[in-house]
């Protein structure tokens, strides 16, 4: 059966272009929304696979449409497209346990890629967001040095923007042992404490890899 996905947008091209582009490929679009409100009613109604939501909507913005579902236990992954590049949003996004998240002018570009990721519980950022944030995170040909084996081999799994459950499944460890990987990586190159900062250094550099 094709994955179930509503999809909202206060732009009427977006959401026409989107959601004509989606059914081309097969996907089962369930519904779709002009407003925030809407949009997380159909949510809750339909418990889709997947919602493809605006970030900046009336009444209800994405990013308060994927805390509500997180606060509310919904089964529906959450993927964000919008304009703004700003490091709070993003981080906001991170912590409301957005699967995607990508910029509206490579959505169509992105979306399918995007959408293949998240139906394999697989989390994708646009890699043109990481250019936009954190700059300070580029690498030094000698920061990859201080990485054991396993440690290169999860950072490598990260800039494929894949999850820690997703890395402890490939490389047959835990979830607990990912996480303690995770931080050592995280002091090792000087990085801070926020979610989002790995994430970015490891898309910066997977050239490296």
């Amino acid at each position: 059966m094709s994955t179930s996905i509503v999809i909202a947008d206060d732009h009427p091209l977006m959401l026409r272009g989107l959601t004509d582009f989606l059914t081309s490929k097969g996907f089962n679009i369930v519904g779709s929304a002009a407003d925030g409100n809407t949009a997380y009613n159909l949510i809750v109604k339909l418990k889709p696979e997947i919602a493809i939501l605006d970030i900046r909507m009336p009444h209800k913005t994405g990013l308060e449409i994927a805390e509500a579902c997180k606060k509310n236990d919904l089964p529906t992954k959450v993927i964000l497209i919008t304009f703004d590049k700003e490091e709070d949003v993003y981080d906001q996004a991170i912590d409301f346990g957005v699967y995607g998240y990508i910029l509206k002018e490579f959505a169509i570009e992105e979306i399918e890629i995007c959408i293949s990721h998240v139906i394999k519980n697989e989390r994708y950022f646009s890699e043109e967001i990481a250019s936009y944030l954190n700059h300070n995170t580029h690498s030094k040909p000698n920061e990859l040095e201080k990485l054991t084996k396993s440690e290169l081999k999860i950072v490598k799994l990260i800039s494929e923007n894949k999850t820690s459950s997703g890395i402890a499944e490939e490389l047959s460890i835990s979830v607990r042992t990912v996480d303690k990987h995770r931080s050592n990586i995280v002091n090792k190159l000087g990085l801070d404490n926020k979610p989002t900062s790995l994430s970015i250094w490891a898309n910066l550099n997977k050239q490296h890899f």
